[in-house]
């Protein structure tokens, strides 16, 4: 099982930013495709971005960018202009990059990933 341990949330006023770091305990197919994730009090986990360990990713939010170093089997969630309702736990994601037609995304990775403990990230008005 992979581990991931997430770091660099806290609390920061809004138009605020972080970067969000997910270390992976491996550098294996288990680790090609990662991705960001995020769930607020009383709503349901929602994706962020992901990327596959070739560099593409997916777009999404443009105040948020995600990158790996595969050197160092971590991926990076840079967040900026944040306000309130970005207010969260930021969990990161790993799993096996699928074959086509499906994409290294969120979709794939809630059903394919293995899962961090999570970051938390307020925001304040």
């Amino acid at each position: 099982q992979v581990q991931l341990v997430e770091s660099g949330g806290g609390s920061v006023p809004a138009g605020g930013s972080l970067r969000l770091s997910c270390v992976a305990s491996e550098d294996s197919d288990r680790t090609s495709c990662m991705g960001w994730f995020r769930q607020a009090p009383g709503k349901e986990r929602e994706g962020i971005l992901a990327i596959r360990k070739d560099g593409r990713k997916t777009v999404g939010d443009s105040r948020f960018s995600i990158s790996r170093d595969n050197a160092k089997n971590t991926v990076y969630l840079e967040m900026n202009n944040l306000s309130p309702s970005d207010t969260a736990m930021y969990y990161c994601a790993a799993g096996p990059s699928p074959k086509l037609p499906a994409v290294c995304s969120g979709v794939w990775l809630i059903r394919n990933g293995a899962w961090g403990q999570g970051t938390q990230v307020t925001v304040s008005s």
